[in-house]
């Protein structure tokens, strides 16, 4: 680093950066945990980190004291640049910062990887953007993703739903969706306190690395309309929750070897691939 970079508390106070709930910002301020999540990513030493609303600039040190090659941060609130053109002159210009909203970026021209180099996620993600950014991320079209892995904050709830197992209660639509896609775990668990503002909720990372697909003849499309059909109505047996399907429900649960009296929340991952496959089979013949 060119100079040592002044405490973040510091920094909130010299740029004002109070907490936005309409940016639905909180605040890392712990060094220690920003670089123990940091670690969670892996080998930065030859990746592009793209991070979504670094805020002060938390998570970015980290990603930067851990030895990340490049760290491409959006960010939404003007107010931080100002922070965060600071860290990146500590940082000899490895930071780059764009303003803007994500849900809008095209990632891989926005990170231009050179030859060799990873790119990966991560972020501590705004509360209002969180799920709708994480699905962007796995529903590329073609499952060739262009990122390595996602290290990824949430609410400590939607977090419990990314990694469920069937037969639970957080069992669902992005449940299915993210383990379809790749492997996923918990990784850290963060309590309230340790945010600025803390929220009223406790937060987890995420940790996932894509997968080859279970099933290359699968289209997102028609997993993601099983799906849907099936926990809109979970409460409901397989067989009354997929009839509003156009083929018919009984015979495609019966084809994919599925009780016609089972529950959304008893089906595995596994199940919900075959039944897409099996539906576009049906509608095709």
């Amino acid at each position: 680093m060119a100079a040592p970079l002044p405490p973040l508390r510091e920094v909130i106070r010299e740029f004002d950066l109070r907490a936005k709930k309409s940016f639905g910002q909180n605040f890392l301020l712990d060094l220690n945990l920003t670089r123990k999540i940091a670690r969670v990513a892996g080998d930065l030493s030859d990746s592009v980190v793209y991070e979504v609303g670094p805020g002060p600039g938390g998570l970015t040190r980290g990603l930067l004291e851990e030895g990340a090659k490049r760290v491409v941060a959006v960010e939404m609130d003007s107010r931080c640049l100002p922070a965060l053109e600071q860290v990146s002159q500590a940082f000899d210009g490895r930071l780059t910062v764009h303003q803007g909203d994500a849900l809008d970026m095209e990632e891989p021209a926005l990170l231009d990887p050179q030859p060799g180099e990873k790119l990966r996620i991560a972020s501590n993600l705004p509360y209002n953007v969180g799920t709708m950014l994480l699905i962007k991320w796995l529903t590329l079209e073609d499952w060739k993703p262009w990122f390595a892995s996602l290290t990824l904050m949430f609410q400590r709830e939607v977090a419990e739903r990314i990694v469920a197992k069937p037969g639970t209660k957080a069992y669902g639509r992005l449940s299915v969706l993210a383990q379809w896609r790749g492997n996923v775990r918990i990784a850290v668990n963060v309590p309230a306190a340790a945010f600025t503002p803390p929220p009223k909720v406790a937060s987890a990372v995420i940790h996932f690395e894509p997968s080859e697909p279970m099933d290359e003849t699968v289209q997102l499309k028609d997993l993601e309309l099983v799906v849907e059909r099936a926990f809109g109505q979970r409460r409901k047996m397989m067989r009354a929750s997929l009839k509003s399907l156009p083929v018919n429900a009984l015979e495609l649960l019966n084809r994919a070897d599925i009780p016609e009296t089972s529950r959304a929340e008893d089906v595995s991952v596994e199940d919900f691939v075959r039944l897409a496959r099996i539906y576009r089979e049906m509608l095709n013949t």
